[in-house]
Formats: C-alpha cells, sequence, structure tokens
C-alpha cells in the first residue's frame, strides 16, 4: 500500500474515532439555527466522497449509497456508509498515484489526498463545536486521539 493510501486510511479511522465517540442522541446537535446538525455533517463527508468518486472514477460508487435527507439518522448508517466511502477512496487515491492524476482534479494526487483531509477535518471541527454548543463535551481522551496518528 502507499503511503498516500496509508495516510488517506489513518484519516478516515480518526473520522470514524470520533463518530463512535458520540452518543447517538447527539446527532441532532448543532452549533446555530442554520448550521449542519452532527448527523449531516458526517452525512456530508461520505456525500463529497461519493460526489469526487462520480466525476473521477464512477465504477468505484458500486455498494455505496447517498445518504439522503429522509433517512434515518443513526450512528451505523454513517459508520458503515464511511467504511464504504472511505475504501472507495482508498482505491480511487491508489489509482491516482499508479497514474499520477485524479481526474477532474489538479494538480496531482497528493494535493487531492490534502483536500480531502481538510474539507473533512473542517467538518470535523464544526461537529465538536456543535456538541460543545449543545452541552455534549467529548471525552479529552478522545479529541487528543484525533491527533494521534501513528497509532490510528
Amino acid at each position: 500500500m502507499s503511503e498516500i493510501v496509508d495516510t488517506w486510511n489513518i484519516h478516515d479511522r480518526i473520522n470514524r474515532h470520533l463518530l463512535d465517540a458520540i452518543d447517538e442522541s447527539w446527532l441532532g446537535d448543532t452549533a446555530g439555527a442554520k448550521g449542519r446538525n452532527v448527523f449531516d455533517q458526517f452525512a456530508h463527508i461520505h456525500n463529497v466522497r461519493l460526489m469526487w468518486l462520480k466525476a473521477a472514477a464512477a465504477d468505484l460508487l458500486e455498494g455505496t449509497i447517498k445518504i439522503e435527507k429522509d433517512m434515518v439518522p443513526t450512528k451505523a448508517l454513517l459508520n458503515a456508509s464511511l467504511i464504504q466511502s472511505g475504501e472507495a477512496i482508498a482505491k480511487l487515491l491508489e489509482r491516482g498515484a499508479t497514474e499520477g492524476k485524479i481526474k477532474g482534479f489538479k494538480p496531482h494526487p497528493t494535493a487531492f489526498l490534502g483536500y480531502l483531509i481538510s474539507h473533512e477535518s473542517h467538518h470535523r471541527g464544526q461537529i465538536t463545536i456543535a456538541l460543545k454548543q449543545s452541552g455534549h463535551k467529548v471525552d479529552q481522551k478522545v479529541l487528543y486521539g484525533l491527533w494521534e496518528w501513528g497509532s490510528r
């Protein structure tokens, strides 16, 4: 496995580490009246992955489903969806590392990885703020665990 895919897999496990630490009853927490709730933040992460897969390698969408607004918001749905889209993105990155490009993204696969990590980390921050502002603080050990790239 290439280092680029290994880096992606670590990042993907960190997203799910945060999800695992959230009580299911907190999925409706929001940071503001108009902001996305916690469930919608995680769903957005998954759905943006699918958007990129559709543009760059539609064959990798097999077995994935978009999370729609009318779906019942559960951790099980989020976890299964993030695993599926995470594995598909790993395959896309592996192809990109081999071919030297990601269709529809410039300049190169490593920058695409950086884009994905930046985007998803932004939403992880929004999730933790929404939880905190709703009175649901995530355990400090879990929050520090978001930075433990050597053990995730």
